[in-house]
């Protein structure tokens, strides 16, 4: 059988990998019921979804026709690095400068990663994004996370 489409075969084969991998490494937990769902019952059923998500993409790439085969481009390496950096140093931050410096820094962090990007546009989205993340962790759910600096003994 022939390759018709390259990027829709690697793309299909990387969902593959990652929902067998999430299904298979939740088997080593409960999964519970309907009503009750245990800690297996998502990530089962993401790596499910996913595995036909797959399957899907991967069945589209071995018989939709493409002009050229549409080849794989070259990797991004700078975009790539910027987003695992962006990630990283959120991590770091978070414990030490509260969400409301950290979030925003990894919001423009990460959008500088596009050929696309505006400062304006990122501040915008990482307003935003703040304050959704604000509402829906910290006063919807109740969660327990660092909004200001405890650098200075400030944190909420």
């Amino acid at each position: 059988m022939k390759i018709k489409s390259q990027k829709d075969f690697w793309s299909g084969l990387m969902f593959l990998g990652v929902g067998v991998a999430f299904a298979v490494g939740s088997l080593d937990y409960s999964f519970g019921n309907s009503a009750r769902p245990g800690p297996a019952y998502f990530p089962f059923g993401l790596g499910v979804l996913m595995v036909i998500l797959g399957a899907m993409v991967l069945f589209g790439a071995l018989t939709k026709d493409t002009p050229d085969g549409d080849p794989v481009g070259a990797f991004a390496w700078r975009p790539l690095i910027i987003i695992l950096g962006a990630v990283a140093l959120f991590g770091f931050l978070l414990p030490r400068m509260g969400m409301f410096i950290a979030l925003p820094l990894l919001v423009v962090m990460s959008a500088s990663a596009s050929d696309e990007f505006t400062l304006k546009g990122a501040a915008i989205n990482a307003a935003v994004l703040t304050i959704a993340s604000w509402a829906v962790f910290s006063k919807g759910l109740g969660l327990t996370i660092p909004l200001l600096p405890t650098v200075f003994g400030l944190g909420s």
